[in-house]
């Protein structure tokens, strides 16, 4: 027992003194710097390590390599308005049937685009790159009060994705007019929307989804936003279809 004692002691002291001296260090400073990692480490290849890689990699070329379906040209997301943003907010509302939900609107915030869209073949890697989260397809009912307040959040940050049933015009990041389908937002009506299961709690500076009601919101993997827009490339290419997307003034910024 006493052994035990003096070694409990012993770290007691140590703590302390090294707590003690914690106490005169402070940060002079900090530094940092960008290393860019781009094709020129491609120039010059170790043929050790491309030979331990090259069993894992068949594997994952097996997985990400089959085609999906084909983009008609190169896409990207962008405020106030992008290609890519606009493919995606649409794939929401085309996927609403599967749920028997009608929406009136999509959105799909620009923080969960996280690559571009290639032109050509579209792989299974291609998507996992665009939407890497375990984001899930979600469905809420919205006041046209609360919606008018969603749209000014979105303004105050520039854009966000929004389906094509949605114009936008915005000035100095403050909402100017929406309409939805054609027809100014009606503060007294309620609006149904499909956007990811991430934004139900007022992420990404959208507080007003807070006030959503009716939630439809399954949590099962098969909903991953993912497997959403693979589902989508594979129907239009089972269609003979090419998928494209046009920048169509849904946010116009004055």
């Amino acid at each position: 027992m006493k052994r035990n004692s003096t070694f409990i002691a012993f770290l007691a002291v140590l703590m302390m003194a090294v707590s003690a001296c914690r106490s005169h260090y402070e940060v002079a400073g900090m530094q940092r710097s960008r290393i860019l990692v781009d094709s020129r480490y491609d120039i010059q290849t170790d043929a050790q390590v491309t030979a331990f890689l090259a069993p894992y990699k068949h594997i994952v070329d097996s997985v990400m390599g089959p085609v999906v379906g084909r983009s008609a040209k190169y896409m990207t997301a962008k405020r106030p308005e992008g290609t890519l943003s606009n493919l995606l907010a649409d794939i929401l509302v085309w996927a609403a049937k599967d749920y028997n939900e009608q929406p009136d609107l999509g959105l799909y915030n620009m923080g969960g685009v996280r690559a571009d869209l290639p032109k050509g073949e579209i792989t299974y890697g291609d998507v996992l790159d665009i939407a890497p989260f375990e984001n899930k397809i979600a469905f809420v009912t919205m006041s046209g009060d609360a919606l008018l307040e969603l749209f000014g959040q979105i303004a105050a940050v520039g854009g966000e994705g929004l389906s094509h049933s949605v114009r936008m015009v915005i000035q100095n990041r403050k909402l100017v007019s929406a309409t939805v389908n054609g027809e100014p937002v009606d503060p007294a009506r309620s609006y149904r929307v499909t956007t990811i299961d991430y934004l139900l709690g007022g992420t990404d500076k959208m507080e007003a989804f807070k006030k959503g009601t009716d939630i439809n919101s399954p949590k099962d993997a098969s909903n991953n936003t993912r497997f959403i827009i693979m589902n989508y490339f594979r129907d239009m290419q089972k269609q003979g279809k090419v998928v494209d997307s046009e920048i169509e003034g849904r946010v116009i910024v004055k």
